[in-house]
């Protein structure tokens, strides 16, 4: 595994609420970034749910709104506490500000792409977490990987052999992105609203 949680919000005397956490986890390739870049462009109107910018350590690409930090600057950012969680993937370190902790006690919905190793410490951090999980089958995954070619991904096989033995990693919602991407960003969308989804109306 290359994937390792390094800690996240310090101790509380509750759980953050009454905002909702949507967590979006799963897999390279299998086109998380584009059903969120979807999903935001859909929610865009809707103040009450938040799309918050990662910060990495590596260079941004085309598809992702990420913050790129040097690992000094990480590393210092750290120190002093403002971040809400982070981790650690191939080599190189991801984190959400401190600032989506307020707009959850405002009541609103923070969408972010995380690693699954978070998400039992997220659990108990935070009120009302849903974890979204987007997958596909292994060949359409390393199909996508190949096509993207970006070469902060490491080792084709390391990212598709990827596992996280936590039980509560167990996702709420699956969605296995094989068919169009905005038939599957509907999908998300339904999540994030607390929509129900119904598959002969959304066909």
């Amino acid at each position: 595994m290359t994937e390792t949680l390094t800690t996240t919000a310090p101790d509380q005397a509750a759980a953050i609420g009454p905002g909702r956490l949507i967590l979006v986890v799963g897999p390279s390739g299998a086109g998380k970034d584009t059903l969120l870049s979807l999903a935001k462009v859909a929610c865009a109107e809707d103040s009450s749910i938040v799309f918050p910018r990662r910060v990495i350590t590596r260079e941004a690409s085309a598809s992702e709104e990420n913050e790129e930090v040097s690992a000094g600057t990480f590393q210092e950012a750290l120190a002093r506490g403002e971040y809400a969680m982070h981790w650690e993937a191939h080599g190189h370190c991801y984190a959400l500000s401190r600032a989506i902790d307020n707009e959850i006690r405002a009541g609103r919905t923070i969408v972010v792409n995380v690693s699954r190793t978070v998400i039992g410490a997220m659990r108990r951090a935070y009120a009302d977490v849903v974890v979204v999980s987007i997958t596909a089958p292994p060949n359409v995954l390393a199909e996508r990987i190949a096509m993207r070619r970006r070469n902060s991904d490491g080792k084709l096989e390391a990212r598709l052999g990827r596992t996280v033995e936590d039980a509560a990693a167990a996702p709420d919602v699956t969605i296995v992105n094989t068919g169009s991407a905005e038939y599957h960003a509907r999908q998300l969308v339904r999540v994030i609203k607390s929509e129900k989804w119904d598959d002969r109306r959304e066909s």
